[in-house]
């Protein structure tokens, strides 16, 4: 008995003829069409309009708003110094800035610093055609300055810049250049005890407050040796102690003993005293500081 035809053949079958007719119809359609290297593509031009005088005011407000967006916040946080109004959440100005805005006590003092030179410069910003900074890295060598040295060096600099906003390094060389000129000569001498002065120099982070003994003296600087080595410190880093002669003589033998002492193998409370002793402001040790240092002589020089 003969079986009768698949139904799914013919599915096949009538699939595959519909394939090869769509495949046929494909190849008539793409004989049919234009040389692509022949055809034309339409584009619509879209007209961008021209500023109104309105919106290109508005712009330059919005562009010194974000370029003095330094000098504002500056402005801001001295308020909020001088008026105290952290009081009610803060013991301190430095624990609200920290808490409130992220920064750290530096941070808070720089752009207050900057904005009252930015002030400065706005009195004579007709002197570099009211360029002004942008920037608080750009405002920070001036602040040391005298208001009349400041207007000077941001005028320089813009010339130096071809007339534009100088980067911060061209203002510190300026910078530079104005405290070489007008330094007043060294009055240190040999064997002077002074204090380093750390602030605003990175080269000298962690000596604040240490004191060290004079033992070159240059013309804008001076080689101190304290208890842990010998550091070149600009004039405007140091900061002579006063003391007499014989004082004088007194902590470099202390400096002397310190040194013999101290390294980086010993406990670290033992360090820390040793520290300490780096950092006295006075010219003298005291009988208990006196008796640790001559124990810790006994036990470490051979």
């Amino acid at each position: 008995m003969p079986k009768p035809p698949s139904r799914r053949n013919k599915a096949t079958s009538a699939a595959s003829t519909d394939s090869t007719s769509a495949a046929n119809s494909a190849n008539e359609d793409i004989s049919q069409q234009v040389d692509p290297g022949s055809a034309t593509i339409n584009v619509t031009a879209v007209e961008i309009p021209e500023l109104t005088e309105q919106e290109i005011s508005d712009r330059l407000h919005l562009e010194r708003k974000v370029e003095r967006a330094f000098f504002e916040a500056g402005k801001a946080l001295a308020q909020l110094r001088d008026r105290r109004l952290y009081r009610s959440t803060h013991k301190t100005f430095e624990e609200y800035c920290r808490d409130r805005f992220g920064h750290s006590r530096r941070q808070s003092y720089l752009l207050m610093d900057a904005a009252v030179v930015f002030d400065n410069l706005m009195e004579k910003c007709d002197q570099f055609d009211h360029i002004l900074p942008t920037a608080e890295g750009q405002v920070r060598p001036m602040t040391k300055l005298e208001p009349q040295e400041q207007q000077e060096v941001w005028l320089k600099a813009v010339e130096q810049a071809g007339g534009k906003v100088p980067p911060a390094r061209i203002v510190k060389n300026v910078v530079q250049q104005i405290m070489e000129r007008t330094q007043v000569p060294s009055t240190y001498q040999l064997g002077e005890v002074c204090q380093i002065l750390a602030k605003d120099n990175p080269e000298l982070r962690g000596k604040g407050g240490c004191w060290g003994i004079i033992n070159h003296v240059g013309q804008f600087s001076c080689t101190v040796r304290t208890w842990d080595g010998e550091y070149t410190v600009g004039l405007q880093h140091l900061k002579s102690l006063n003391y007499l002669p014989a004082e004088c003589e007194q902590m470099r033998v202390i400096c002397d003993r310190i040194s013999r002492v101290y390294s980086g193998e010993l406990e670290e409370s033992v360090q820390r005293f040793l520290e300490s002793l780096g950092k006295l402001k006075r010219g003298y040790l005291t009988d208990l500081e006196e008796k640790v240092l001559s124990l810790l002589e006994l036990e470490i020089i051979p």
